[in-house]
């Protein structure tokens, strides 16, 4: 009913439009398109040690520094490039996010090659389906679990940099690997019914 109050997830209080947004309409919503995948795997890693809001803020600059997030044109960037990054003060000019972000662009064009797509790779982490969590207070929400470690340690091992298991984590959380709205949120009904 507009105009009503929704009790949502804790880390989405009022009078944050784009944290509001984001846990509204894509946190925890299963994504099975390559380059969201991509975007979500840099922009979590990008978060490394700042607010997700920080993020939030730079993501559509992120989008048109990073090429829409085509892994293809990030793999292929140079030196020139990088130098251009660095000097960005849209995004986190870090040079080793930036260098990560990169290298992961190769790495994921290899995990496509071999798995067919990411999606395919990535899921299979969770046995193809969302996790159904039933949370009842945020403070129960783990910050990793035996799937984000085995994903973490499998990244690592293709090369991937900024992808520890907290990360990992994250990224599922953000990507609908997991739903971990808590049951008193609105979404997470509406998430679970996705999946």
């Amino acid at each position: 009913m507009p105009g009503r109050s929704r009790t949502r997830c804790a880390w989405a209080p009022p009078g944050k439009p784009l944290y509001l947004a984001y846990h509204d309409e894509q946190w925890g919503v299963p994504v099975h398109d390559d380059r969201m995948l991509f975007e979500m795997l840099v922009l979590e890693g990008a978060q490394a040690g700042l607010s997700w809001e920080t993020i939030l803020n730079k993501r559509a600059a992120y989008r048109r520094a990073f090429d829409r997030f085509d892994p293809r044109r990030v793999a292929a960037y140079d030196a020139r490039k990088v130098r251009a990054l660095l000097a960005d003060a849209g995004i986190v000019r870090n040079r080793l996010k930036i260098a990560s972000a990169i290298g992961n662009a190769r790495a994921f064009l290899a995990a496509q090659r071999e798995h067919g797509s990411f999606d395919r790779y990535v899921w299979a982490f969770v046995g193809g389906a969302p996790r159904q969590n039933a949370w009842t207070h945020h403070r129960e929400i783990p910050t990793r679990t035996p799937e984000s470690d085995a994903m973490s340690k499998d990244l690592k091992r293709r090369g991937f940099t900024f992808v520890g298991s907290t990360i990992c984590y994250a990224f599922m959380q953000a990507c609908g690997l997991v739903n971990d709205h808590t049951t008193t949120c609105f979404r997470h009904r509406e998430v679970k019914r996705l999946g």
